[in-house]
């Protein structure tokens, strides 16, 4: 009996010792955050509620973000700070200055704290987008022949005949006058690029829709990602994998896994047999399974997975994101429209297809692209976590936390851009665009982490607008609201509707 009593009361002081510590440690580093955030010049997102922190000021990723504007706009900060609720304080930099000292950094992605990095790894791996240290630094040389523009000029025939796809996907909406939500269909179209540029495959991606599993699982895996971020109940992996939603978001994973699985040992083995590709382009598959390091060792069968995955995630949505937003940009502005038409058309004249020539002959295009995407930012922000205190000018931000680097705020800072919200494609034409902060647009990220395939990207933007703007005039709607939904890349609340009248 004595001895249950002496276990017991060990066990119970054990406890509370365990519980006091952490207290300790977590009073320690409340008192240096609190310290951070109301003693330096830092924009505070408030006022603070005593529980709820600046939460109980919006609603969602919209409402945060048109509350950030105006506090950019009246303040003009370059770091602000958001509490989660009483206890944890979230930074982020919204002006080039602040930006490039962290895109500059060695600091990882944030993915050791709750946010999308830690999240979405379960699904991509550990990739590019999230790896760090000596892995990505040997992963990023060895990935990065795959976007040299050899590799890259191929790709333009695959942009044209997947565009010739969407094009007839939205031929019945424009010939009844209907209107469409155009996002849907550029998300399948983005989507069956990727597959075709990753993996050589050619599935009816664009024909079955969310009937193909594959497609299923993509969209469900990005939908479960961005609820599981406005639940923090959700935030540990534990309580996650026991609920409906994260037992569903494992079942796409694992389906997402075995698809690039299936592909990629088929592929290997094939390579085994036959040798390298002589018929057709090479795909970022086959770069991958050859890539050898300077002591010729290649990347193992989880990270070329890892990386397939990544470069799906990567190039989808996001591009996807920044095709919509252009379109609608070419509803809004009919004279810019007009602008962009007039080129394309002189520049195709009888063809139909845009070629790899043309991409480069098409200044008005690409203004209007960039401006676009200054206007929506395709991915509105980053995040990295730092393992030591880093100066932004005259703040210093504690180590441990997270700071999010708001690009969408980053490019409409009306210190850097004036008249930030007027839509003005010329800003990329002018002659001092070599004057301007060099952090200053940052669509595709900046510094030694920089979207490893934003020339890719652009590419394949510019081959859909220009097609599209060929063969049809884009109108919106009257009376739609097309409000803002920044999650994991720049959405539409209500969708992007619009309507497509033949040339």
């Amino acid at each position: 009996m004595a001895l249950g009593s002496y276990l017991y009361s060990t066990i119970c002081i054990a406890i509370v010792t365990y519980l006091l510590w952490h207290i300790s440690i977590f009073v320690r580093k409340y008192r240096k955050w609190r310290a951070a955030t109301f003693k330096q010049p830092i924009a505070i997102i408030g006022p603070l509620h005593p529980i709820w922190g600046s939460l109980h000021l919006f609603t969602d990723l919209h409402s945060y973000f048109k509350l950030l504007g105006s506090i950019v706009d009246n303040e003009r900060p370059k770091v602000y700070c958001a509490w989660v609720m009483f206890f944890f304080p979230n930074f982020g930099v919204c002006h080039p200055d602040s930006a490039q000292i962290l895109y500059k950094s060695s600091e990882p992605k944030a993915i050791s704290t709750a946010g999308s990095y830690k999240y979405i790894k379960d699904w991509i791996g550990d990739g590019l987008l999230v790896s760090s240290g000596k892995k990505w630094e040997r992963n990023r040389r060895l990935l990065t022949p795959a976007f040299h523009f050899e590799i890259l000029k191929p790709y333009v025939k695959v942009y044209n005949t997947v565009t010739d796809i969407f094009l007839d996907q939205v031929k019945l909406s424009a010939e009844s006058g209907e209107a469409v939500d155009i996002f849907p269909y550029v998300a399948l179209t983005t989507l069956d690029t990727i597959l075709r540029c990753a993996f050589s495959y050619e599935g009816n991606i664009q024909g079955q829709g969310s009937k193909h599993p594959y497609v299923h699982a993509v969209n469900r895996l990005s939908s479960l990602l961005v609820s599981r971020l406005l639940k923090p109940w959700l935030m540990h992996d534990f309580i996650y994998y026991l609920s409906s939603e994260g037992r569903e978001y494992k079942q796409c994973s694992d389906y997402s896994h075995d698809f690039s699985n299936r592909i990629i040992q088929k592929r290997k083995k094939t390579l085994i047999e036959e040798g390298p590709p002589t018929k057709r382009h090479l795909d970022f598959l086959d770069i991958l399974l050859t890539a050898k390091d300077e002591n010729g060792i290649g990347l193992s069968d989880e990270d070329i997975r890892a990386e397939v995955d990544t470069f799906m995630f990567e190039g989808h949505d996001t591009t996807a994101s920044a095709i919509s937003w252009a379109i609608y940009s070419l509803g809004k502005y009919p004279r810019e429209q007009e602008i962009v038409y007039t080129e394309i058309s002189d520049l195709l004249r009888n063809k139909k297809e845009i070629s790899w020539e043309n991409l480069q002959e098409m200044p008005q295009l690409t203004a209007f692209v960039k401006e676009s995407m200054r206007m929506f930012t395709p991915v509105p922000m980053g995040s990295r976590q730092l393992t030591s205190p880093m100066t932004f000018g005259d703040v210093v931000v504690p180590a441990g936390v997270n700071v999010d680097i708001n690009q969408h705020m980053i490019h409409h800072h009306p210190d850097v851009w004036q008249e930030h919200e007027v839509f003005k494609p010329e800003r990329f034409l002018q002659n001092d665009i070599a004057e301007r902060h060099p952090y200053s647009f940052v669509p595709f990220a900046a510094g030694p982490r920089n979207c490893i395939g934003q020339n890719f990207a652009m590419n394949e933007i510019k081959v859909v607008i220009g097609r599209l703007v060929h063969r049809y005039k884009v109108k919106l709607v009257e009376g739609h609201n097309y409000d803002i939904n920044p999650d994991l890349v720049m959405r539409a609340k209500h969708g992007i509707k619009v309507r497509l009248e033949s040339r």
